[in-house]
């Protein structure tokens, strides 16, 4: 009990005591002279120094003395009151202690363990890395010897076959070939056994490239495959056969946009005309008046020659892709042109003619848009420049359908030709096959705006001489000779555009036009008035002048049609354009003279309609109703309705004849028989008129008939009785 009642005594206590030393902290706390012992940053001296400054050591001293005895208290309680939490962790270190001892001598034991194996590894793995090192060094020096000593065979290989000249050439190639692949990925630099033979084999390589490439130059310009096989066969070997291609297209694209640039170089151009003559700073290059005519023939001049330069280029690189379509690689078997257009990428020939192409558009567009003379020279003399173009494109189709001959003659044995492929000409462009490309139309592309001018120029000329003939206000076609004129100058422009069949087309379009307008100028010519139609009196102005009109469209339509049956190999398009066009000056004759056509018609009619009012019974015809009916002219040279129309004229009045029973006057019937020519239905009218006659004798109880009647019926029986 006594225990216990200490135990909650100093519980108590310790109870009290902290609620004390709280107070006393916080006191402490908020005193000024114990603030800079909690500063982070305090320094004894510094404190020390201050406080001697300040003269009151011993008021320091006992102030802190204080401050001390209160903090031993504050533990004092502190422990009082945790004691057994702080047993328990006095106890927990001790058992932390065995513990850490514990693992540091098994720690120790593994440390050594370790000591040992690493000895035993150790010098074994330093033996192993010097072994590799010496076994690596041994293969590289056998490697390189094995390559000083192929190099100074191939060395002196190489030698002999320089000596061949151009039938060693290929194994020359190869051989360095080998010798570049045993120069890779090492260095032979500073090895005097070979430093000759390096030396030798780079300019052997610069002697044999040269030497192909002299060999490709001459081939390519001669057409000789074999030639051109073996230049190819080396840059092949030596792996440059790519780099080759390009840089000879890149060449011939060079060479031809300097030629195009040369030849529509207005300096180069007026050169002649203007050697006499210097020009002062400044002062533009252009020909003089007098001088044009000198200046487009030497412009055409250079235009010819411009033109063969393209061929010639274009055959060359035709030729070459045709031995690189033919050649393969007599080792790998692999063919030149695989080499050439991988990934997709398009043949040699097909890119170069885009080159050619794009370049003639580019540099024809600057040149007419600088020299305003070049452009005049084009546009007016574009069907020239057109047929330059025409004679280009059957060129290059002439060589494309006459190479595989030259080809199979021209001793192509050694090229190691596919059979397959030799029958296979996909590859020439110039032989339209691609579905989705046209190299004629990629040609002719660049002459679009020139083709426009001439055609707008066209038109012009061909409609002037029309609006002068036809001047506002005036009332007279054209002459004889004016029209002649306008014949000549339809003619002409057919001629100048018979070069190519497109152009002949377009221009036929403009002679349509030209027709036409003359159709409405000279129908705006006609008299449309009453007078223009009368057929009684002389000829009046306005019918004199449709005379004319007529007259003159009739010879426009003659003329015209002369001019395009004379035309040799008339595209039908064209032809057909043009005799469209003519239909309808036809048809506008026609429309002109029907109003005097119809009045003559009119006239004639109602002089045929005044011979019904005669009497043609009595002294016309003698002969009797019966002999008449028994003639033997009826059916074969007269027909039975026409004297079935003459008996009506001798029944009496009641007797109504056809016409007279519908009530029709003399043109109406007159009309009906021209619309129904056929004998049947003209002996049915008939049949109706006699059986009304029946129907109206017995409505009125006759006793008789008429008696040209029953001659009459026997007639008509007999005429339908033949007829069936």
């Amino acid at each position: 009990m006594e225990g216990g009642d200490g135990g909650v005594a100093v519980a108590g206590l310790g109870a009290l005591g902290s609620g004390g030393a709280a107070a006393t902290v916080r006191e402490l706390l908020q005193d000024e002279c114990y603030s800079d012992f909690l500063n982070e940053d305090f320094d004894v001296k510094t404190y020390t120094s201050q406080s001697i400054h300040q003269a009151v050591i011993a008021e320091q001293l006992a102030k802190l003395a204080q401050g001390i005895s209160q903090l031993d208290k504050e533990l004092h309680l502190q422990v009082v009151a945790r004691h057994e939490d702080l047993l328990a962790q006095a106890t927990g270190i001790e058992s932390l202690e065995g513990v850490l001892e514990m693992m540091q001598m098994r720690i120790g034991a593994l440390q050594g363990a370790v000591d040992r194996m690493k000895a035993k590894i150790v010098e074994p793995y330093n033996k192993i890395v010097a072994r590799t090192a010496q076994l690596a060094r041994l293969q590289v020096a056998c490697d390189l010897l094995r390559r000083i000593i192929r190099i100074s065979y191939l060395s002196k290989r190489l030698q002999g076959q320089l000596q061949g000249g151009s039938k060693e050439i290929t194994k020359a190639a190869r051989s360095l070939s080998e010798l570049d692949y045993l120069s890779q990925g090492i260095d032979l630099s500073g090895i005097e056994v070979i430093e000759n033979d390096l030396l030798f084999i780079a300019r052997a390589r610069l002697e044999v490239e040269n030497q192909a490439k002299r060999l490709l130059e001459q081939g390519v310009e001669t057409q000789n495959p074999t030639q051109v096989g073996t230049a190819l066969q080396v840059f092949h070997n030596l792996g440059t056969l790519k780099d080759t291609i390009t840089s000879v297209m890149d060449g011939y694209c060079a060479s031809l946009e300097e030629n195009i640039n040369n030849t529509l170089d207005i300096k180069v151009l007026t050169q002649p005309s203007q050697s006499s003559v210097r020009g002062g700073p400044g002062r533009s290059t252009l020909p003089t008046p007098g001088n044009t005519a000198a200046f487009r023939a030497s412009l055409w001049t250079n235009m010819e020659k411009l033109m063969d330069h393209i061929c010639a280029v274009c055959g060359q690189v035709q030729h070459l892709q045709k031995v690189l379509t033919k050649k393969r690689d007599p080792v790998s078997h692999i063919c030149f042109i695989e080499e050439i257009v991988k990934d997709g990428q398009p043949d040699i020939l097909y890119t170069f003619w885009n080159s050619v192409t794009q370049a003639l558009s580019s540099q024809f567009h600057m040149a007419t848009n600088s020299s305003m003379f070049l452009k005049q020279a084009f546009e007016g003399e574009y069907p020239k420049l057109l047929r330059l173009y025409n004679d280009l494109w059957k060129r290059l189709q002439q060589y494309s359908q006459n190479i595989q001959g030259n080809f199979n003659a021209g001793g192509a044995t050694d090229l190691y030709v596919d059979v397959q492929n030799m029958e296979d000409d996909k590859q020439d462009i110039f032989i339209p096959k691609k579905p989705d490309y046209d190299p004629e139309k990629a040609l002719k592309d660049s002459l679009q705006p020139y083709d426009a001018a001439y055609l707008s120029k066209s038109l012009s000329r061909l409609f002037d001489p029309i609006n002068l003939v036809f001047p506002p206000g005036g009332h007279n076609p054209p002459s004889s000779d004016e029209l002649d004129g306008i014949i000549k100058t339809i003619a002409s422009e057919l001629n100048v555009a018979a070069v190519d069949a497109n152009l002949t087309l377009a221009v036929s379009k403009n002679v349509a036009k030209t027709i036409q307008l003359y159709g409405v100028k000279s129908e705006q010519l006609l008299s449309t008035q009453g007078d223009a139609s009368q057929v009684i009196g002389p000829l009046t102005e306005g019918q004199k002048r449709n005379v004319a009109v007529v007259n003159s469209l009739y010879k426009l339509h003659q003329s015209v049609t002369k001019v395009v049956s004379s035309q040799s190999s008339f595209p039908p398009a064209a032809e057909q354009t043009i005799i469209s066009a003519l239909k309808a000056i036809h048809a506008l004759m026609g429309s002109a003279v029907q109003p005097l056509l119809t009045s003559v018609g009119d006239a004639i009619e109602a002089i045929i309609i005044t011979m019904h009012q005669e009497d043609f019974s009595g002294p016309l015809l003698f002969q009797t109703s019966e002999h008449v009916a028994n003639s033997p002219a009826l059916g074969e040279i007269i027909p039975f309705s026409v004297i079935l129309q003459f008996l009506f004229t001798r029944a009496p009045a009641e007797l109504k004849s056809p016409f007279q029973r519908a009530e029709w006057s003399h043109a109406r019937f007159s009309q009906w028989l021209d619309d129904h020519p056929s004998e049947k239905d003209r002996l049915l009218l008939i049949r109706g008129a006699l059986e009304a006659y029946v129907q109206s004798v017995r409505s009125r109880e006759g006793k008789e008939f008429a008696p040209v009647y029953p001659i009459m019926l026997q007639l008509l029986q007999k005429a339908m009785s033949a007829l069936q």
